[in-house]
C-alpha cells in the first residue's frame, strides 16, 4: 500500500533472494520498499513536512485530508514522523564538526574574486517548554535562532537546540556558505554576548568581526535605572556641613555616565563607573531594594568584562550607518521559534523533536525544502511558481 496524493495505491512488491555469492546480509530484499521506504510517495511526504512546519501536526493532517482525496485517513502521528524523517535526512548530509572552518593563508585570500557587500548574521535565543519537566526550574530549554542577511538578496533563518544539537558551528557556516560567502568577505555577528552563543561564530571567516548587540546593553541600563528609583534617601546628619546628595539621584547619574561611556567604546572607564558603584551600594544594613540593584550592577560588571573585546564606539558605527543592534534577530526569533512553539502553542516538547522540527521549519521559511526533494528524489514533481488558469 502506497499513499499518494490522489490516494492510496495497491502496487504488488514481490520480495527477491539474493545471490548466496554476493555476501548481503539479508537473503531477500524488495526493489519497491527500497524505492519508496516511507510508503508514501515524495510528494505526499513534501506537503507533510512543509505544513508541519508551519503549522502543528495535528492542523497539517486536517488540511491534507481536508483538501486531497487521500482516500485514508492522515493521522498527526504519521505527519510528525514523516516531517521528523526528512529532517533527519537534512541532519544525515551536514559535515563533520569543525573547531576551525577557516582554511588556506591571506595570501591565498588576496586571490579571490572581488566579495559582495558584508554579511550581517544575527544570533538570539528563545525558550520552549519542556516535556520532561521534573520541577519549575526544568520546565523550559533554550533553542538558539538567528538569521543571515546579505547585501542583495534574501536572508536566511537558522536554528537549532543547543542542548541537543553536536554541528552548531557546521550549521551555521553551511547557512553562510550557501548565500556565497568566501574568504575575504566581511562578516559582522550581532550577538546578546551570553554564553551559549558568544563563542559560536568564533573561526568561521578570517574577515569576520563580532559585536555586543546595543539594544541588550541599553535595557540591561534601562532596568538598573527604573530599580535605582526605589532607593531610600539616607538619614539626615547633623555633622554635615551640606545635606547628602541623594542616593537614588547619585545612582542615576553614574547610570547616566556609564551609558554615555559604553555608547563610545569606552570600556576600561565603564568597568571603573561600575566599581564604584558597587562601592557605594554594599554597605552594611541595606535596604533589600539596594541589595537588589547591587546584585545587577555585579551582574552587569560581569557581563561587560566578558565582553569587552567585542564592545565598538556604538555611536562612531550609527553614525557611519553600520549595524549595531540585532533588533533584527528578535523578528527571526518570533518567526521560527514563538509563532510555531511557543505562541498559542499548549505543546511540550523533547530536545530532539524541537530540533528536527526547526530544521524542516528553516527549510521551509528559506524556500529550500523543495530543492531538497528535487536532489533525493530527480523525478519529484513541483511547481512552485503559480499557475494562470484558463476562463
Amino acid at each position: 500500500m502506497v499513499r499518494s496524493l490522489f490516494g492510496a495505491m495497491r502496487l504488488s512488491s514481490p520480495r527477491w533472494w539474493h545471490c548466496p555469492c554476493s555476501g548481503h546480509q539479508a537473503r531477500t530484499f524488495s526493489p519497491l520498499a527500497a524505492v519508496l521506504p516511507e510508503r508514501s510517495t515524495p510528494e505526499l511526504v513534501y506537503l507533510e513536512a512543509k505544513f508541519a512546519g508551519l503549522a502543528s501536526y495535528g492542523l497539517s493532517a486536517k488540511l491534507l485530508a481536508e483538501v486531497l482525496p487521500l482516500g485514508r485517513p492522515l493521522h498527526a502521528t504519521a505527519v510528525r514522523l514523516h516531517a521528523q524523517a526528512v529532517a533527519q535526512r537534512i541532519e544525515g548530509e551536514l559535515g563533520e564538526e569543525r573547531c576551525s572552518f577557516i582554511e588556506g593563508c591571506p595570501r591565498e585570500w588576496e586571490e579571490l574574486p572581488r566579495p559582495d557587500l558584508p554579511l550581517v548574521v544575527g544570533l538570539d535565543g528563545g525558550y520552549v517548554h519542556s516535556s520532561e519537566q521534573r520541577s519549575r526550574r526544568d520546565g523550559w530549554f533554550e533553542v538558539v535562532a538567528g538569521k543571515s542577511m546579505p547585501a542583495e538578496g534574501p536572508a536566511k533563518a537558522f536554528g537549532f537546540v543547543q542542548a541537543y544539537d553536536d554541528k552548531p558551528k557546521r550549521r551555521l557556516f553551511e547557512v553562510l556558505a550557501s548565500q556565497g560567502m568566501q574568504a575575504n568577505q566581511a562578516v559582522t555577528f550581532v550577538t546578546d554576548g551570553g554564553e551559549d552563543v558568544r563563542d559560536l561564530p568564533l573561526y568561521l571567516n578570517p574577515q569576520a568581526e563580532h559585536l555586543l548587540d546595543w539594544f541588550h546593553v541599553t535595557m540591561r541600563i534601562t532596568v538598573m535605572a527604573n530599580m535605582a528609583k526605589a532607593l531610600r534617601s539616607p538619614p539626615p546628619d547633623d555633622d554635615l556641613p551640606s545635606p547628602p546628595v541623594h542616593l537614588a539621584a547619585r545612582v542615576a547619574n553614574e547610570l547616566g555616565r556609564l551609558r554615555w561611556l559604553l555608547w563610545h567604546g569606552n570600556v576600561f572607564r565603564a568597568v571603573q563607573i561600575t566599581e564604584d558603584l558597587m562601592w557605594d551600594l554594599d554597605v552594611e544594613g541595606a535596604a533589600p531594594e539596594q541589595r537588589k540593584l547591587l546584585r545587577a550592577v555585579a551582574e552587569f560588571d560581569t557581563y561587560i568584562r566578558a565582553n569587552a573585546w567585542s564592545m565598538p564606539n556604538y555611536g562612531e558605527r550609527y553614525r557611519a550607518g553600520e549595524p549595531i543592534s540585532s533588533s533584527f534577530v528578535e523578528s527571526a526569533v518570533n518567526q521560527v521559534v514563538s509563532k510555531r512553539m511557543v505562541k498559542k502553542q499548549q505543546m511540550r516538547w523533547s530536545p530532539r523533536g524541537a530540533h528536527l522540527l526547526l530544521q524542516v521549519r528553516t527549510r521551509v521559511l528559506n524556500d529550500d525544502l523543495a530543492a531538497d526533494f528535487h536532489r533525493w528524489y530527480p523525478s519529484f514533481t513541483h511547481t512552485s511558481e503559480p499557475q494562470t488558469l484558463a476562463a
